[in-house]
């Protein structure tokens, strides 16, 4: 409210003034305040219909099954201290560490074997039902090998990469295990793994 002071005549000739009070309107400054319709909730809400139809993000849409065999084991170091169980600890637990490796890569996604020997390897099935039990847990990419003992301080791997819808061999590589340790077959399966980067299907 305000106040504004107005002249008026009185009768008796004398000058009086009326007092008028005169509503003031001062002008908003602060800015107007959107109102958004919808906000966080809304939008988890979309997204999660949008999965549930069925999309899914581009890096796990366009991974590649793959499957990790069990690895062959060979010992011809003649060593006279028996280490077997040692050694075929370390080649059992190889390809585990192997699909470790393979499943902290966006590139591929690890499936398992549907195997009810108690070793699924190329030696244990056979290569023809190797491929037929990738098949059937719709796998793209078989990875199976072996690892040989040739001496107290020489092992070597080797390791087979075969996409088995195109029936295509897509690698064969020989690498060495440095040091008859669990810190060995560790860098070995970490090495593999970097190796397998630059494998790609042949459409």
């Amino acid at each position: 409210m305000g106040c504004a002071l107005s002249p008026k005549a009185a009768s008796d000739s004398t000058t009086s003034v009326e007092l008028v009070i005169v509503p003031l309107y001062k002008p908003r400054t602060g800015r107007r305040r959107e109102k958004v319709i919808g906000g966080p909730p809304l939008i988890f809400a979309v997204l999660a219909l949008w999965f549930s139809a069925g999309h899914v993000p581009a890096a796990e849409h366009d991974a590649i099954p793959v499957v990790v065999a069990d690895f062959d084991y060979e010992d011809t170091s003649g060593e006279t201290e028996d280490r077997r169980a040692a050694h075929t600890a370390r080649v059992k637990i190889f390809p585990s560490l192997l699909r470790e490796r393979l499943a902290r890569e966006d590139k591929y996604k690890v499936l398992r074997l549907d195997c009810a020997n108690a070793t699924c390897s190329a030696d244990s099935l056979g290569a023809e039902d190797l491929v037929a039990a990738a098949l059937k847990v719709d796998a793209q990419f078989l990875i199976y090998g072996r690892i040989h003992k040739m001496s107290t301080l020489i092992q070597w791997g080797s390791i087979q990469v075969v996409d088995v819808r195109q029936k295509r061999l897509l690698l064969k590589r020989l690498f060495s295990l440095r040091g008859d340790t669990d810190e060995g077959f560790r860098r070995a399966a970490e090495f593999v793994g970097e190796m397998l980067k630059g494998v790609t299907p042949k459409l």
